[in-house]
């Protein structure tokens, strides 16, 4: 069993600004309403001359490693808002941290500064496991970044099918796929891994932990290192300076192969910042009928002529919007509605210069 019994003290120095940003990262994982009061404390403890920081919410764990200068190593737990809440006031400057392990008092100096915050045992904090870079997928930082912005938003935020509220993750040969849907909506993305994996892997982890995950990566990372720990229903990212581990969720990810629409009708092709800003407006009319929009695609009259992409929303109280864009239209005209948020959702993360719209008809899913 781990224990923090041996040391009676500790001693650490670590810069103002590292440990402000450090405690930020993990206090994404504290608990909001814990069930045991430890959990909304965060673990302090040395290691390999840096000074370790972790939290765990029993779903979610964050550990960061932030360079320090180690006097004594040690160990002790402090309620993270109020650590947290005390670093951010300080100016940036060295912050000394002295450990009285027979009160667990962690006493913060910084200047003329000085705090005493009671903490609890670290031998009574949950372990947070690391990932193991030897032993783990590596997957592009950016690329990995990239593909969680453009799923996550398609998940559920509802747990009435807590399947949904999770992203599904597949590695096979070579391709990673993320998908992620709510049940009006699927979002998917694949990228090339470097090197091949050496069986097929379906996950669906937490689109929670994706988001968190997104927030932490920096343009300093290169890779991230995935791994799953047998005999444990946990997934383990490692960056160069955090750890982030979380349950997976158990079940059958609904066949997304099937859901996407394989022929179309239609296809309209328009400026992506051009159809995002009429979409905003269009978004202010459609507040109050759920969101609805009306798209009435028509294509040109010649090859001189542009198509025209039309989109119109109304609210019986505080009017209505129309506004008409230049497009390429190749197949019929076509009258559809679409919720509005959902296709702002998805306009705000693509990057390319155009979108494709493709439709079938006033009744069939669009892609």
């Amino acid at each position: 069993m781990r224990s923090y019994g041996d040391y009676l003290s500790m001693r650490v120095s670590v810069l103002q600004e590292n440990l402000a940003k450090g405690l930020s990262i993990v206090s994404r994982a504290v608990a909001t309403r814990p069930t045991l009061p430890i959990l909304s404390n965060v673990l302090l403890t040395t290691d390999d001359g840096r000074l370790k920081l972790s939290a765990t919410n029993l779903e979610l764990g964050i550990v960061a490693r932030v360079g320090a200068k180690v006097d004594e190593g040690g160990a002790i737990t402090v309620p993270a808002r109020t650590l947290q809440d005390f670093i951010n006031t300080l100016p940036p400057e060295r912050v000394d941290l002295t450990l009285d392990s027979k009160t667990n008092t962690l006493k913060v100096a910084c200047g003329s500064t000085i705090s005493n915050i009671r903490g609890i045992s670290a031998d009574d904090y949950p372990p947070v496991p690391e990932a193991d870079a030897e032993t783990g997928m590596v997957v592009p930082a950016a690329a990995f970044h990239e593909m969680i912005n453009h799923v996550v938003f398609a998940a559920a935020r509802e747990d009435n099918r807590p399947i949904l509220t999770g992203v599904s993750a597949r590695f096979e040969d070579n391709t990673l796929t993320l998908a992620a849907a709510d049940g009006y909506r699927l979002a998917i993305r694949t990228t090339e891994l470097e090197e091949p994996i050496a069986k097929p892997l379906s996950l669906i982890i937490p689109a929670r932990t994706l988001s968190e995950l997104a927030r932490i990566l920096t343009a300093d990372e290169t890779n991230i290192y995935i791994s799953i720990p047998e005999g444990r229903s946990q997934i383990m990212f490692h960056l160069s300076q955090v750890d982030v581990v979380s349950q997976l969720i158990e079940g059958a990810y609904p066949n997304i192969e099937q859901i996407i629409p394989r022929s179309h009708t239609t296809s309209t092709i328009v400026g992506t910042s051009e159809l995002l800003r009429a979409c905003k407006r269009s978004e202010i009319f459609a507040r109050d009928a759920s969101n609805t929009m009306r798209l009435k695609i028509a294509p040109g009259e010649s090859e001189l002529v542009p198509g025209q992409l039309t989109l119109s929303s109304q609210s019986q109280e505080k009017g209505d919007n129309e506004g008409k864009l230049d497009a390429k239209v190749s197949g019929g005209p076509i009258e559809v509605s679409f919720n509005v948020r959902y296709l702002i959702d998805v306009l705000n993360v693509v990057q390319e210069e155009d979108i494709v719209i493709e439709t079938t008809t006033a009744s069939s899913p669009g892609v």
